[in-house]
């Protein structure tokens, strides 16, 4: 079985994000890099099916960035995927997500692929729309927000998380893209055997000009912080005597006791 799995590096959540020059993304400048976290459960995922099928599964992970996203890259070498496909773009997040889409479709076209993993979404983005979309371009069954796994001879069968807390089971006949949700596995760490093992695997590069021939459909004009909202207030002491001030102060200030 070949897998593929498209990764991305994204920041770290906790950062403090400010736009960039242009006022169209945010600034990298001090900023920490990670792979997404959705990704880090599709990863999981095609390391332990690969780990039940055994030899006949191999698994390739992908990513498109700059060369910071190597890094992603060999994280996912190292918990288990065969080998690394870069496709270079320090512009990637000027890319809309149907370039993205496109890009990795090309890739993938006469490879074989049976089974695509990528994350619901990226944390930076979170359009969601990626994976769809490859799986709309290939012609793949396909099924989001997975939250459970199965695989079955010629076919997988997944559990999805829809609105409200319901669950939807599917069953889908390869080849087939799921895109994975939180909940769905635990990623492991990187062992520092497997990491010693991952620098000898293969990291190819394929040239993005060779790959992306679509415009845009979406363009990103502006990047900006919220409005910064006023502060709150702490009460502090006999609670009798606070909801009296609490009931002035909503008078006072709001239209809620009005």
């Amino acid at each position: 079985m070949k897998i593929l799995v498209c990764i991305k590096q994204v920041p770290d959540m906790e950062s403090r994000f400010k736009p960039d020059s242009q006022g169209t993304w945010f600034s990298e400048a001090d900023l920490a890099f990670r792979m997404n976290e959705y990704d880090e459960y599709a990863v999981e995922q095609a390391v332990g099916l690969k780990e039940l099928l055994g030899d006949s599964a191999d698994i390739t992970v992908l990513s498109i960035g700059p060369d910071r996203v190597v890094e992603a890259i060999k994280k996912a070498l190292a918990m288990g995927c065969d080998r690394g496909v870069h496709i270079p773009d320090a512009a990637v997040h000027g890319k809309d997500p149907w370039q993205v889409a496109s890009a990795i479709t090309a890739f993938s076209q006469g490879k074989g692929f049976d089974l695509i993993f990528t994350g619901m979404q990226s944390q930076d983005r979170g359009s969601a729309q990626v994976g769809i979309t490859v799986a709309e371009l290939l012609g793949y069954a396909c099924a989001s927000t997975v939250v459970g796994f199965e695989y079955l001879e010629g076919s997988v069968v997944v559990r999805r998380e829809l609105e409200g807390g319901g669950k939807a089971v599917v069953r889908m006949p390869l080849p087939a893209l799921v895109t994975c949700q939180l909940g769905l596995n635990v990623p492991r760490y990187p062992t520092l055997p497997n990491i010693m093992k991952a620098k000898k695997k293969e990291i190819s590069t394929v040239s993005l000009g060779e790959l992306l021939k679509e415009g845009p459909l979406a363009e990103t004009t502006s990047f900006y912080p919220p409005a910064k909202s006023g502060g709150g207030i702490i009460l502090e002491g006999d609670v009798a005597e606070l909801a009296d001030r609490l009931i002035g102060i909503l008078k006072e200030k709001t239209t809620v006791m009005r």
